[in-house]
This record gives structure tokens, sequence and C-alpha cells, in this order.
């Protein structure tokens, strides 16, 4: 298996620190509001890399942060009049029903940044003692960029070229403009924990350095984020928690791709910021997370109309393939490795390809229609093998009966209603009225319903 290392910028082979087990942290939510586009790109990508390294038969430990004290956090439930308790909760409770929508399977472990205060605490009396951190006289307290040599590395900066035309906060406690916050001396009213320098609430960076080596230990095979993440966060990670430990923090460094709004990049000022409950108001989360699995995670994707109308009609094509199948009771005993299983598991041990793992799974569905007629078995083991592959990546796993009639999605008209039109359908035919005929037909269809006609009857399937 190789993967693609953001910190070596090439691809590697992996080989986890304990045979047999892989240790994952991903950089989670910030919980003032309700998860965006862009968090579903990242919940899915690592849903997909998680899957897949359990059909391996790696025993995967995932951990997910929740950072929920924040100046955000603090300000929305400030302006909700709201306890931060009460904001975070039930932006939690969001979350998870968001993800749970899009078949992200829950982390194995959810740590949450107040909950993990006493080895924060401890973690910046570290580098405290270490010279890599210095109390200001205000109360906060701040690394020391400089006196980490590696500085820069995940994202190639120099030192130099990062003060140079760059927009850097002003502040008079600290030693040198660079240097970045550990610990948050706490405003009059504000939330608040007791430390060795008052008291103060810890900065993000920190957070995730504390919790990821308190779940996984001071190395750990992967770990993953949004695109934004590289600078300065995860760069502050790998400076914070190797100047603490002395060791290698992480082996490898994963990133997903952006997300894109019709070309144009995602963002409230632009009016094309939509939140995942917004678009599963209106679309099929199956269809969604397609479109998110479609594109190489590390890849940016273009979300639109035309894009999703796209993934529900692939969905179709691998659903068609399935709808009909008798798939209950025990499966066959297999001989050997099937080629298209093999290329399935070539493709996602290339750097988790999925865009050429559903290229297999197109062409399995196009072997399991040829067979529908001339054997009963090899369809049947066939369409087995695309469920089986598909729910690697999280999908196929509804009935094809229930998609391909809509599935999650709001529908335009009733199953009775439509029931009615193709029934006014057949009738118009009968009395060789046939404009009437396509008239109803042509009705449905710039619904996003298709009509498909057999010698068995007429059957209908939605489209979009």
């Amino acid at each position: 298996m190789q993967i693609y290392n953001t910190l070596t910028r090439r691809k590697e082979p992996f080989t986890p620190l304990v045979p047999g087990k892989v240790s994952m942290y991903v950089c989670g939510m910030t919980v003032y509001d309700y998860c965006h586009l862009g968090h579903a790109r990242v919940m899915v990508a690592f849903d997909v890399i998680t899957r897949y390294l359990r059909a391996r038969g790696y025993d995967v430990t995932y951990v997910r942060n929740i950072t929920d004290i924040d100046d955000k956090i603090l300000k929305r439930a400030e302006e909700n009049g709201e306890s931060i308790a009460a904001l975070t909760e039930r932006m939690i409770d969001a979350m998870h029903e968001d993800e749970a929508r899009l078949g992200v399977l829950p982390p194995s472990q959810e740590p949450k940044a107040t909950g993990h205060i006493d080895e924060i605490v401890a973690m910046i009396e570290t580098l405290i003692d270490k010279g890599y951190a210095y109390a200001a006289d205000n109360g906060d307290v701040y690394y020391r960029v400089r006196e980490f040599a590696d500085y820069g590395k995940l994202n190639n900066r120099k030192l130099d070229d990062m003060l140079s035309g760059a927009r850097v906060e002003v502040d008079a406690h600290k030693q040198d403009p660079l240097d970045f916050v550990l610990w948050k001396a706490a405003k009059p009213g504000e939330a608040h924990w007791h430390s060795p320098w008052g008291a103060g609430r810890p900065g993000w960076h920190i957070e995730c350095s504390a919790m990821s080596t308190c779940c996984l230990g001071e190395t750990f095979d992967i770990h993953g984020g949004g695109p934004d993440l590289t600078f300065p966060h995860h760069e502050n990670e790998i400076a914070q928690s190797e100047a603490a430990t002395g060791k290698t923090y992480v082996n490898t460094w994963m990133h997903a791709g952006a997300v894109r709004v019709n070309q144009e990049k995602m963002s409230k000022s632009l009016g094309n910021f939509f939140t995942i409950r917004d678009v599963l108001a209106e679309h099929d989360a199956e269809v969604v997370r397609f479109l998110l699995v479609a594109s190489h995670y590390r890849s940016p994707i273009n979300y639109s109309t035309e894009s999703l109308v796209e993934a529900r009609k692939s969905l179709i094509r691998l659903y068609t393939a399935l709808d009909g199948v008798a798939l209950e009771g025990e499966a066959p005993a297999e001989s050997g490795e099937s080629p298209y299983r093999a290329r399935f598991l070539a493709a996602m041990d290339d750097d988790f390809n999925t865009p050429e793992a559903l290229a297999v799974l197109f062409e399995l569905a196009r072997d399991v229609n040829r067979h529908r007629q001339e054997s009963v078995e090899t369809c049947r083991a066939l369409a087995r093998e695309l469920k089986e592959l598909g729910g690697i990546l999280g999908l196929l796993q509804q009935a094809p009966e229930r998609f391909l009639k809509g599935g999650q999605q709001a529908m335009p008209l009733s199953e009775e209603e439509i029931l009615a039109r193709i029934q006014a359908r057949q009738d118009a035919k009968a009395a060789r009225d046939f404009a009437r005929a396509d008239a109803i037909r042509d009705e449905l269809a710039a619904l996003g319903i298709v009509l498909k006609d057999s010698r068995e009857g007429t059957t209908w399937v939605l489209e979009s």
C-alpha cells in the first residue's frame, strides 16, 4: 500500500508502527455552527480510508477530536444568549446527525478539548521547561517558533519568508512576531480553567497536540485534516509535539482536497456557502457521498447541481445492476480472488484511488447485467461482489428499489401520483392517443422521473 505523504510530497509505502494496527488522528470540528460541505469532504474521505484499512485487515484506531472551547464558540454563545455547553452539545448532536446521514461511521474516540485541560497544561509546562515556550506578563503563554529548527518543514517554508510581506498579528507581549499562543489569559467573565499562569484557556494548536498524543501516543501512523490546516495549524502541532517529546510526531500526513461551488471557493461572502443539512434537505445523502468519493481524496471537488445530477445517474447504473437480484442467503464459497476484487484493491492500495475503484464497480455492474439472462448464479455472485466492494466505499447499501424510487431525496410527486400518471399514459396508448402518452412521459421526465417500458410493464426511476 502506498500513501501520499504531505510532509515528503511523495507517495510512500505504508508500514504501520505496530504490525496489523493503524493509529490515525484527524482534526475535527470547532462546534459553534452546523457542519458545511468542506467538513463533509473530510468526514467522508477519512471514513473511506478507515473502512478500507479495516477491510484490509488492519485494526484501526481512528481519533477525531472536537474543539469545544474557542473564540468563535464564546462569541456565538454570547450572541445566542445560551451557555457554551448548551451551544456545543447542540452542535455536536447536529454533527452526529449529519455524518450518520452521509454514512460516516463514528470514530473510535472523539476527545473534547475541555476534557484534556490537564494534559494541555502539562505539555505547555514541558515546553516552558525545555525553553520552547514562555509566559508573558499578561498571563498568556507563547511558543518560541525560532527555537524549533524544523519549523516550516510540512509546508516547505522558511521563517524569513513567512515574515516577508506577511500579515502577522501585532502583540506587544510576544518576543517574536512569529510566536503563537499556547495559553490565553481569560478576560473578565470568560470561561476559564486554572493554570500555573493564571485563569485562562488553551490555544487551538496545543489542543490537538495534547489530545492526539494522549489518545495515540507520542508517535502515531497517520494525521489527517482539511487542506486549510497545513499552515499554521499542523505546522504548529509538529513544532509543539516534537519539541515536547523529542520524537517524530507523525509518520504520514494526509490532507483532503478543497470543495469549490460552481468553480468558485466556497465562502459566505460569495453567497455559495452550504451546510450539510442545507444540501441533504434537497438531495439524497448517498448521492452527495458518491460525489465526494468520485474524486480522489486529494483532489478538489466542484459542487454544483449538474455534478449532483451526474452523481445520481452514476449511482442509478450501479443500483440498476443490483435491482431484482436475490442477494439474501449464504454466499457460495469462492475459489481464489476475483479479478474485479484484485483490481479494486490495487486501486485503493495506490493512495486510496477511489476513481479507479469506482471504474471497477461500473465494469462489474455491466458484467452483472450481461449474465442476468445467461446464468442466475453467476449474476448473483457478481452482484454480491458489487455490493460488498461498494460497501467499502460506503455505497450501495440501500435496497435498490428504494434508491431508484428516490431514496432519501425529496420527491416531486408521491408514488401514488406517479403510478396514476403511468396508468393514464397506458390508457392513452390503448386509445391510440400517442401525443397524450408522450406528453405524460415528457411531463414526468421534466420532474426527473424517467419511465422504462418492458414486456413486464412500465417502471420508473428518479434520475434527478
